[in-house]
């Protein structure tokens, strides 16, 4: 089985271009994972996910663990038969999703125990468990398992967090089983402060990870905090590795962080507002329910290839959305991905001609011109 490794192929500023390798294939980077929490992604058969251009998922540790349970997957030969993906899928350690659970979780040292959202049932989750849960769930990239600090915190707050995050990651290295083809990521915290972020980036590449991602963003925080946190974190990650930056999804932020040099991104957006009536296109969102759309014979997209737009109306879309046909969240989950997708592409392109500037330039003025104001 071919091994895990990362091969940077261009630069553009902060900008890369790279190709993440795994035993399931490779992953041209900058790349957009679309999200399959509970083993799909929503409205969409495996094959038609990967018609847009993915080349990985992402599953939930969390999610699966209570419903239908790592154990059973595995039974089933692991994710990918069991889902009928046979490409690369990373796995979130779950920490998010136990974190926002507030009231009903309690934490310590050693992890945390938390009453399922589902049943009321009792589970404990230790960096140790998660990453037995991913190795069950045979995920080709395996995230550390951390607390997700909360915005705002105090300094001191978001200090104890993060340190709490860096010795839970050293637990998840030592518990990751080693194979040719597989990995596992670490997880920057810190919050909003630089100085944290460099200590936990610093932190986690003495501990060795095969990736770096950056967690604790995009939970409520201004987006030019955002941005300049990020900015204040890559520097002091590896070259030589993937970076993801974890939950960001809106395409003005996924350009603005491939341009601070962040390579991988995941999130539920083009999915959730497929099922919501909403359209990405290269000159802005499009609300389907919008009544001005009821005799509209344009196509969501005039760019775009996938079936959505080579074979249906804006108008007959709109029909399907105000009548709650299946078919509506259907096809606009599937437009949505591959916009995604060929947003990705166009960033790669960009990087390899040196000009990364100027399409985020071009990117903004299209995007500015939004049709539905």
């Amino acid at each position: 089985m071919k091994r895990f490794g990362f091969e940077l192929l261009a630069q553009d500023g902060h900008a890369r271009r790279g190709r993440v390798s795994t035993g399931r294939g490779a992953i041209e980077t900058p790349a957009f994972m679309p999200v399959g929490t509970a083993a799909t992604v929503k409205a969409m058969m495996p094959d038609s996910v990967a018609a847009t251009g993915a080349e990985i998922l992402l599953c939930n540790t969390y999610h699966l663990m209570l419903r239908p349970g790592a154990e059973r997957v595995a039974a089933r030969g692991g994710l990918h038969p069991f889902m009928d993906w046979h490409k690369p899928i990373l796995t979130d350690s779950g920490g998010y999703q136990v974190f926002s659970l507030s009231g009903l979780r309690q934490m310590d040292e050693t992890g945390v125990t938390f009453r399922s959202h589902l049943d009321g049932s009792k589970h404990t989750l230790t960096p140790e468990r998660s990453v037995q849960i991913q190795h069950l769930l045979d995920s080709d990239i395996t995230m550390a398992f951390d607390e997700c600090t909360p915005y705002p915190a105090a300094h001191d707050v978001a200090q104890k967090s993060m340190h709490l995050s860096m010795r839970w990651a050293k637990r998840s290295r030592d518990a990751f089983v080693e194979r040719p083809g597989y990995a596992i990521f670490g997880i920057v915290q810190g919050s909003t402060y630089a100085d944290l972020r460099e200590e936990s980036a610093g932190t986690l590449a003495a501990i060795g990870f095969d990736g770096y991602a950056i967690g604790g963003l995009a939970v409520g925080e201004p987006k030019a905090e955002r941005e300049s946190t990020l900015a204040a974190t890559t520097p002091h990650l590896p070259t030589a590795r993937p970076r993801y930056m974890m939950g960001v999804g809106k395409p003005q932020d996924i350009v603005a962080a491939v341009a601070l040099g962040v390579d991988m991104f995941d999130c539920v957006l083009p999915t959730r507002s497929g099922r919501t009536g909403q359209a990405f296109t290269c000159a802005g969102t499009l609300n389907l329910r919008n009544a001005k759309f009821a005799e509209d014979d344009a196509p969501i997209d005039p760019e775009c290839a996938c079936p959505a737009c080579k074979r249906f109306s804006r108008a007959y879309l709109h029909h399907l959305i105000r009548a709650g046909e299946i078919l509506g969240p259907m096809l606009l989950t599937w437009h949505n991905l591959a916009y995604y997708q060929s947003l990705m592409r166009d960033l790669r392109a960009a990087i390899v001609l040196g000009r990364l500037a100027d399409f985020r330039r071009e990117f903004a003025q299209r995007q500015g011109s939004k049709e539905d104001g």
